[in-house]
Order: C-alpha cells, then sequence, then structure tokens
C-alpha cells in the first residue's frame, strides 16, 4: 500500500466529485461544445470516413471533456 500526500488526497477528491456548474460557466461550457461542433462537421464532410477520422472525432471528444473538466474541477 502507498501512503498518499495531501495533495494527491485534494486531487482525487476534487476529480472524482460532482462540480455543479457556477452561472458563469454555462456560457464558456456551450461556447466549448459549439466550436468543437463546427469543427467536427467541417472534419465530416473533408475528411474521408477512415478509422483516422475516427480517431480524430474521438480525440476532439476528448478535448471538450478535458477542457469542461479544467473549468469544473478549478474555479
Amino acid at each position: 500500500m502507498y501512503e498518499l500526500g495531501p495533495d494527491e488526497k485534494r486531487r482525487l477528491d476534487r476529480d472524482f466529485s460532482y462540480h455543479p456548474p457556477k452561472e458563469d460557466q454555462v456560457p464558456r461550457y456551450n461556447k466549448i461544445r459549439e466550436e468543437a461542433g463546427n469543427f467536427a462537421w467541417m472534419l465530416m464532410t473533408i475528411c474521408p470516413p477512415t478509422r483516422e477520422r475516427s480517431l480524430a472525432m474521438t480525440a476532439l471528444e476528448e478535448a471538450v471533456m478535458w477542457a469542461n473538466a479544467s473549468i469544473a474541477r478549478n474555479e
């Protein structure tokens, strides 16, 4: 077993708990999703339907998730 330090404990508590959105965060979440959605449409219409396109879409979904998490977890 490993002993967790106080910083590790705080991070686990922060990363694995619910963070209800604050009023000023909602428009930023929406902006992130809107811009990513525009980019996704572009990718889907100019890239051939390949594994690489699927990976690009997955990476974009991950980018949206992590961008939103950066706001939710750190404000």
